[in-house]
């Protein structure tokens, strides 16, 4: 198993998992019940409960501690300039965002 690469497997429900990278680079795989996933080391990933129950999974990191960044708070933390020209987001969009920017400490 690679360092920090996650295996998922699906206890229950279905969910699609997008998998993308740098220039464009995306996949996305359907998963259920019974299924197992892999996403690879240093590759950003979403997965999206699109049934009518709960969306049950395992996640297996080989690592000695874990990370979660949500898509909320990846956004809220790039420079506004960048989300705003390579999103196309408005403003109500990038003060919603705004609100969850982290503050930067005063030293």
């Amino acid at each position: 198993m690679n360092p920090a690469a996650e295996w998922q497997y699906y206890i229950e429900g279905q969910a699609p998992s997008g998998v993308f990278a740098a220039h464009g680079q995306a996949r996305t795989f359907d998963f259920s019940a019974g299924d197992v996933g892999f996403i690879p080391f240093a590759m950003s990933h979403y997965i999206q409960n699109t049934g009518d129950t709960p969306l049950r999974f395992l996640e297996v990191f080989k690592s000695s501690y874990y990370a979660d960044v949500s898509l909320n708070q990846w956004l809220a933390l790039t420079p506004p300039e960048l989300v705003k020209g390579h999103m196309g987001f408005d403003d109500s969009v990038m003060n919603a965002l705004a609100q969850r920017r982290a503050k930067t400490p005063t030293l």
